[in-house]
């Protein structure tokens, strides 16, 4: 809703664009299922966290996903990237539960981002990444597209 979760997805993607023969999809929680999570070969899990929490649409993806895909994802690689306004942890340990349920295999720690969005108004302002933050992400988007692309996973 603020855009710097919506950055930092921007920076992976530059990043994976970096690899050749490797076809980005990018689709929002609300317009992804788990048709997209079978046909990926790795995944980016990327949220806003909300008190604590992973966004509602990501839950709402999560649970319109976990069982049509159970069984059907195992193995596959993923990463989580969120950003938070203090914290972030509780939203990558609940991906990381529902990742571990599917069996699906982490191949990089949780990229948190901090904005530091604290009062009401901080909270609901356009955010706007700070340049290292945007370059860690570019980093992730081209080591999991360079990983793909050498058939690692």
């Amino acid at each position: 809703m603020t855009g710097g979760t919506r950055q930092l997805v921007d920076a992976f993607g530059e990043g994976a664009a970096t690899q050749d023969g490797v076809a980005l999809v990018v689709r929002r929680a609300d317009e992804a299922g788990p048709a997209d999570l079978v046909a990926a070969d790795a995944v980016l899990f990327a949220t806003p966290e909300n008190l604590a929490s992973m966004a509602g649409m990501m839950k709402d993806f999560f649970d319109r996903s976990y069982y049509p895909a159970l069984g059907r994802v195992e193995g596959k690689p993923y990463a989580t990237l969120v950003c938070a306004g203090s914290d972030g942890q509780g939203a990558a340990r609940q991906i990381a539960r529902i990742a571990t349920g599917w069996r699906m295999k982490p191949v990089a720690a949780p990229l948190v981002v901090i904005t530091h969005a604290q009062t009401p108004e901080a909270i609901m302002a356009p955010k706007r990444i700070e340049a290292a933050s945007l370059a860690r992400a570019r980093e992730l988007g081209a080591a999991m597209a360079a990983a793909v692309s050498m058939g690692i996973w």
